[in-house]
């Protein structure tokens, strides 16, 4: 038996940020660009636009820095608000697992076989 769990916020009944967009952060941090971020995380580059700007909306402040194509290609990279965002969304989510893993174990006995809480 293991335990589950989502965690996302939201401002106002609207999804800021969870796993799938965190997801996304993180791959444009590797590929250097939204659409191969998006190729990699499963999800068309209108979509991923779309979450970025819903993002950047809902808390206020730009987290992905865009460089139109051209002769030398584009790019994208986070800002370093978004960067500062993304780490304390890691820590958040780090310590609500540890929470999880410890109440299950508690009530249950058992150690969750994935030693994660999500």
């Amino acid at each position: 038996m293991e335990i589950r769990s989502k965690i996302w916020l939201e401002i106002d009944g609207e999804t800021v940020f969870g796993s799938g967009r965190r997801a996304l952060l993180e791959a444009i941090v590797i590929y250097g660009s939204i659409n191969k971020a998006a190729q990699q995380i499963n999800i068309s580059y209108r979509k991923a636009l779309s979450y970025i700007q819903s993002m950047e909306e809902r808390l206020g402040m730009p987290l992905v820095n865009r460089k139109t194509g051209g002769k030398n290609g584009g790019g994208a990279v986070l800002t370093k608000d978004a960067e500062v965002f993304l780490k304390k969304y890691r820590l958040l989510e780090d310590g609500i697992n540890e929470t999880i893993d410890k109440k299950y174990s508690d009530i249950f006995g058992l150690e969750n076989k994935s030693g994660k809480g999500v």
